[in-house]
């Protein structure tokens, strides 16, 4: 049976409980993704930990890079796959975890380049999978020597982004949520101007309609 140190397993531990207290938080969905790339890179220990989310305003619908604790400018800027197309493509389309020991060598591994300019070799990738199986993203990590990854942390690793695609989704609702308020606020601010304006036309109105002589009988 694959084990990992008990340092290691309370790492994956505190990632979930981090990642779980987002879930209740107020926390744009740009910090959200920084905090789960930057506990998740912490506990791994990896040279590169990424964050993609599908993005189905795109159409056909892409997947784009969304966030990194890596500050190379070779990995940080901006890129996008379609939903069948590399490493995060394969994770999304087939909704299960990918290991590779080495990037360089496998065919469904893009960039290639990247990676040897990065000294990037293993990595892992394991989708973001809510509870009705939507895929709304994928994690990777990425290691700087050759690694086999065990099954307990491929295992840990997708706890974690699962936790982490519940804490997105509630993130994006609670926006979603607060645009809604403001627009109804803002409907409601505009109808109650129309009743004003209305209210002092139809006044208007009726005194146009009062004769001169008459305005004044008592």
């Amino acid at each position: 049976m694959d084990k990992i140190d008990q340092t290691t397993y309370d790492g994956y531990i505190k990632a979930l409980t981090d990642i779980s207290q987002a879930i209740t938080s107020d926390l744009f969905l740009e910090d959200l993704l920084k905090l789960v790339v930057m506990v998740t890179a912490k506990v791994t220990g990896v040279e590169i930990c990424s964050l993609w989310l599908i993005d189905e305003n795109e159409k056909p619908p892409k997947i784009r890079l969304k966030a990194t604790q890596s500050f190379d400018p070779e990995y940080v800027k901006d890129r996008s796959l379609n939903l069948d197309e590399g490493v995060v493509g394969y994770v999304v389309t087939n909704k299960r975890p990918i290991a590779i020991n080495d990037v360089l060598r496998n065919p469904r591994f893009k960039e290639k380049e990247m990676a040897r300019k990065l000294g990037l070799v293993s990595m892992i990738s394991v989708p973001l999978k809510l509870k009705d199986e939507k895929i709304i993203g994928v994690l990777n990590c990425f290691t700087a020597e050759p690694h086999a990854f065990l099954n307990t942390e491929i295992n840990l690793l997708t706890a974690v982004a699962n936790q982490a695609a519940l804490a997105i989704l509630n993130t994006e609702l609670m926006v979603k949520t607060k645009v809604i308020q403001e627009e109804l606020e803002t409907r409601k601010m505009v109808e109650r101007a129309k009743e004003i304006l209305m209210h002092r036309r139809k006044m208007k109105g009726e005194e146009a309609l009062i004769s001169p002589w008459t305005a004044d009988i008592d």
